[in-house]
């Protein structure tokens, strides 16, 4: 990496002060201070901190548990605040300025804010060098995508988007060579100088895309002003390099460098106060070799007249130090000509008393004679050229130039002359094997090599124009035939300026890969430039030069890719590349939108697909949250429903805020219900990520396990998948209401179907919450209190989902008063009697009477019943109907260890299932049973239940509110009372879903009315019986309830129709506790009698 750095062009570096310090020289003026670049933001709808504000309208959080959230956050940073400052966030901003070459009209101004560390400088000693630039990257990734976010939202077009991207680069690269400024160790000034580095590296790779696709042809207003008014041969070669792609892509490369170089020379100025051709006047003029011949004495090597064509004539030179003098003059003429600053490096030759070296270099008058549309602007009316081609013939004038500049770099590399004044006579003559040895860095070289070869094919093509001229350059040699040669470095005899090109021909490549090979393997590249080919960035430009996106995807996904032994998506190699990658397939997806067809759209899409979601994944492992949502909106639907349910799976236990910040990303930049097929909607999301909570989630069991208990810290997880539904959608979305309102449905409709099953498997009479439950309770109670303000609002979409909730919710009310009662009666039971308090014991009763209250107040509902719908399952189709059940489960043995199941276990029980009922029933209703050991877990089950649907189950209303058919079958299973299964063995039921099918399988729709009887059949014997324990439990203490006789009379009625929902073991267990109350009621008596 070292020397990766050392061989890196310095012109993209203007912070780096060894590179220019050749320059400073003859009074130039130094910088008195060190001026930080100054920084601009911008602005984009994305805004981390939306969670307290949206834009200017400053609101708090309708979430209570986000507020707290919030608030904690702030208290708990408010002691650190005085010890570290944190780095801002930027926004995106663009401003318009003209730019050096006339047509990249859309410059940013949108830097980055200063980037300060963490910490005091103590804590920097200690900090790991991996971690040195955190911030900078941070502000780099956040920075980016609130420029792509602007872009998205059509605020900013896609070609000024580049050259936002290019520009921020920069600066936070200037940032961090400013901040390497300051007292460092030496590892960390090194890591900060590579960063800028390849920071400065990736501006590079921006401007040479705009250039390429981004910055479209040149039009102009008065461009057929200019054909029938400006000069034949340049409009002629400007359209011919306008029509030839290879041609084009040298034209646009040679622009990008000499804008890079020229913005470089500027940056110099402003930073360094001093810059490339600031010299004394006549500094061109010798001096030291003047006053050597005024007092009279000679050299055998020494020049004894001061005319600029003595050295030639004399065969002798002027005085090393004036030979030094003109050394650094031509140093700093190459420098501007590479940036394309003919006109100042001519004025730098007039001041410096060489005004014979200007005319050398611009022989036409001043006139722009580069083949573009801006030459032509430019030189407006001026007739010159026009003039000398109607005297000598279109080219001739620069064919005359052209011959002399390569004879002039020829005689002076002969005399080993100064490398810099070869470079620049070669520049002008398209001289290679003399002008690459001097080009240090790949940039350099690559401009020569492009530009020569352009300037050869001007030269090809105004001979082509004049009749006979390649016949004419035929006849020099055999096998030339008007077209670039090998690339051996040799060149054709000189014949004269009739020959010309022949000179240089056999130099320049033969098309753009010959070109770029050149570049790696060629004899007269310097070994820099070879191995600059080999860096990442360059390579990337090279595919781009080539067109080659699907190779340049291809490139990039391998770098980024984990290893084969390391898989871990979160963690790629490099941060800044995979960034650089997910925002070139964006920029490319949209600027070459209509030429995506075929393999290549398939794999932009493809690969640039894997980059995105890579990307997507890294910002989330570095908790970026709120930027995912930018890039996963612009993956293929697949993609991006599995990236955030994946997220929101790995965030279920994070904060609040954490959540809300997915919860938000996923709202702002996708669609809230499916439009598009091509694109992901966060309903999708919701149901997919809703589905799979409530999958087997594979446990350590063995035999010894607890299965209610397991069951139980599970349903918690299940739970917390609703708070996802209960956050309140940012008000800059469309239709906010109805947004609002379906989220709660959901969220109601999946709270019910959570809290059925909970309800299965909290039936056991111990003390423990069902924790499930209760946090479903506490998620929904803030929404339901904002319905609760608004009815109208919500009323046709909530209220049948609304009146289940509130149905469990008096349920688990009920549960709880039992489970606390139980609680207090099993603390109380390791207290011997005798020391029992009469405060503990009131406490036990208390307990208890409120038990029986909410109990008998949900059993004596009879204007609106416990869990029993007004409307019934209507069939509306003239073919048959099917129900089914579905149903997850574990064996739980007596002795409430969990049973492994295996294919004879299954078979059994699937066995018993079928002998829970007749067999004239199972022909009547088609019963199917099918058992099966879970894919997922081996130690649950997969039980399916089928049966046709009749009238009164399935079919018009379901009077008995039981669960039908199917809901007998299962809850016999439940219960444990199989008669052909082993004793006392329970189905303990994870998952439970009903559904209508048709004839061939295929589910149509939701059976509620099976969830609901079911749950009746199982919930309200075991709320009688909890009521008969606490019953017993009073009578015990002296304090006989008084609803214990109502209480019998509800099971006992016809009307209730409670007796149809006890088993056999339940009714039993019933009359138990009523033969021991009467026990206990007449010793009580005879207490009292005696």
């Amino acid at each position: 990496m070292d020397v990766e750095m050392e061989t890196s062009p310095s012109y993209f570096d203007p912070r780096d002060h060894s590179t220019r310090e050749k320059f400073r020289r003859y009074g130039k003026r130094n910088s008195s201070s060190s001026i930080s670049p100054q920084q601009k933001s911008g602005v984009s709808k994305f805004n981390e901190a939306k969670l307290l504000y949206e834009g200017p309208i400053i609101h708090s959080p309708t979430n209570a548990a986000l507020l707290l959230e919030n608030i904690k956050q702030e208290a708990e940073s408010f002691d650190t605040d005085y010890f570290e400052e944190t780095p801002s966030r930027t926004r995106s901003a663009s401003k318009r300025r003209p730019s050096n070459d006339g047509h990249r009209i859309a410059e940013v101004d949108n830097g980055v804010d200063s980037i300060r560390r963490l910490g005091s400088h103590a804590l920097k000693a200690c900090k790991i060098e991996e971690d040195l630039l955190a911030d900078n990257g941070d502000t780099t990734f956040t920075l980016f995508a609130s420029l792509l976010d602007s872009a998205l939202q059509g605020l900013i077009p896609i070609p000024d988007l580049i050259l936002q991207f290019e520009r921020s680069c920069q600066n936070v690269s200037e940032s961090i060579r400013y901040e390497s400024n300051i007292s460092h160790r030496v590892v960390e000034d090194k890591l900060m100088r590579q960063k800028a580095q390849l920071l400065l590296n990736e501006a590079a790779t921006w401007s040479l895309l705009w250039y390429l696709y981004g910055k479209g042809n040149e039009a102009h207003s008065g461009i057929f002003f200019l054909f029938n008014n400006s000069l034949a041969s340049l409009f002629k070669v400007i359209g011919f390099v306008a029509w030839h792609l290879f041609h084009w892509v040298c034209y646009r490369f040679v622009l990008l460098h000499d804008s890079l170089l020229s913005a470089s020379l500027v940056n110099e100025d402003l930073i360094l106060r001093s810059h490339v051709g600031t010299y004394l006047p006549n500094s061109g003029i010798w001096y030291h070799t003047q006053r050597f011949l005024k007092k009279g004495s000679s050299a055998v090597n020494t020049v004894h007249h001061l005319d600029f064509d003595a050295p030639t004539r004399e065969h002798a030179h002027q005085l090393p130090d004036d030979k030094k003098q003109d050394e650094s003059l031509l140093e700093d003429v190459w420098t501007l000509l590479r940036a394309g600053r003919l006109e100042e490096a001519c004025d730098l030759c007039r001041s410096a008393g060489q005004p014979w070296r200007s005319a050398t270099l611009c022989p036409f008058g001043g006139l722009d004679v580069f083949p573009s549309i801006e030459a032509l602007v430019k030189n407006g009316k001026n007739r010159t050229l026009q003039a000398i081609e109607l005297e000598s013939g279109i080219g001739h004038q620069w064919r005359l130039w052209k011959w002399a500049s390569y004879c002039a770099s020829e005689r002076i590399s002969e005399q080993n002359g100064g490398k810099y004044e070869i470079a620049v006579y070669s520049a002008q003559c398209s001289n290679l094997k003399r002008m690459l040895p001097i080009c240090a860095d790949w940039e350099t070289a690559c401009w020569a090599m492009a530009k020569s070869w352009l300037e050869i094919q001007v030269d090809l093509e105004l001979a082509r124009s004049q009749p006979g001229r390649i016949e004419q350059l035929k006849s020099y040699g055999d096998g030339i035939d008007g077209s670039p040669g090998g690339t051996d470095g040799t060149s054709q005899p000189s014949y004269g300026t009739e020959s010309w090109p022949l000179q240089v021909l056999n130099q320049q490549p033969r098309d753009l890969s010959a070109l770029l090979q050149k570049l790696h393997s060629g004899e007269m590249v310097h070994e820099a430039v070879t191995r600059g080919c080999k860096e990442q960035q360059r390579q990337i430009e090279m595919n781009l030069m080539l067109g080659n996106i699907p190779h340049l995807l291809e490139l990039i996904w391998s770098w980024i890719a984990p290893s084969e032994d390391n898989q871990s998506i979160s963690r790629p190699c490099d941060p800044q590349m995979i960034r650089f990658g997910a925002h070139i397939v964006l920029v490319l997806r949209y600027l070459l939108a209509d030429e995506m067809k075929g393999p290549f759209r398939e794999k932009l899409m493809t690969v640039g697909d894997r980059i995105l979601h890579m990307y997507s994944m890294f910002l989330f492992s570095k908790h970026h949250e709120e930027l995912v949502g930018i890039y996963a909106s612009q993956l293929a639907r697949h993609r991006c429903i599995d990236l955030f349910v994946h997220m929101m799976e790995l965030r279920l236990n994070s904060s609040v805020h954490v959540k809300y910040k997915i919860f938000l990303s996923a709202m702002e930049y996708l669609p809230f219900s499916q439009g598009d097929d091509l694109k992901g909607s966060f309903e999708e999301i919701i149901e997919r990520f809703l589905s799979r909570s409530r999958e087997t989630k594979v446990g350590k069991y063995d035999e010894s396990s607890d299965v209610v208990e397991q069951h139980r810290l599970q349903s918690l997880q299940k739970a917390l998948v609703v708070q996802w539904l209960c956050f309140t959608p940012p008000s800059t979305i469309t239709n906010v209401k109805d947004v609002s309102a379906k989220l709660l449905l959901r969220a109601l409709i999946h709270s019910n179907i959570l809290f059925r099953e909970f309800a299965l498997i909290s039936m056991w009479r111990v003390p423990a919450m069902p924790i499930g439950a209760h946090e479903l309770l506490s998620l929904l109670a803030e929404p339901l209190k904002q319905l609760s303000e608004t009815p109208d609002t919500f009323e046709e979409y909530v209220s049948e989902n609304l009146k289940e909730f509130q149905d469990w919710s008096e349920y688990y009310s009920c549960d709880a008063t039992y489970r606390n009662w139980l609680k207090i009666e099993l603390e109380n039971a390791d207290v011997s009697p005798i020391e029992l308090s009469v405060e503990e014991k009131q406490r036990a009763i208390a307990a208890a009477q409120e038990t029986l209250n909410l109990s008998l107040s949900l059993l004596l509902r009879k204007e609106n019943p416990w869990l029993i719908s007004v409307e019934g399952p209507v069939n509306e189709s003239m073919e048959p109907l099917f129900l089914e059940l579905h149903a997850t489960a574990m064996l739980r043995l007596p002795s409430g260890e969990s049973m492994c199941p295996d294919a004879t276990v299954c078979a059994a029980l699937m066995s018993a299932l079928y002998s829970s009922v007749t067999e004239e029933v199972v022909l009547e209703r088609q019963l199917m049973v099918n058992v099966v050991i879970s894919s997922r877990d081996s130690y649950s089950i997969e039980v399916v239940l089928r049966s046709l649907a009749v009238e009164g189950d399935g079919i018009g209303s379901h009077i008995l509110n039981d669960g039908g058919l199917l809901g007998s079958v299962m809850a016999t299973g439940f219960k444990g009372e199989l008669a052909r299964f082993q004793a006392g063995v329970t189905m303990e039921i994870s998952r439970l879903d009903a559904w209508f099918s048709s004839k061939d399988g295929s589910l149509v729709g939701p059976a509620t009315y099976i969830m609901h009887g079911l749950s009746h059949r199982c919930c309200i014997p075991e709320v009688i019986l909890r009521c008969m324990q606490v019953s017993v439990s009073l009578m015990e203490s002296g304090n006989p309830p008084e609803s214990h006789d109502q209480l019998v009379e509800l099971v006992s009625s016809l009307e209730t129709g409670f007796i149809h929902l006890f088993s056999q073991q339940q009714l039993q267990e019933f009359l138990l506790f009523e033969r021991e109350y009467s026990i206990c009621k007449m010793e009580l008596q005879e207490e009292l009698s005696s």
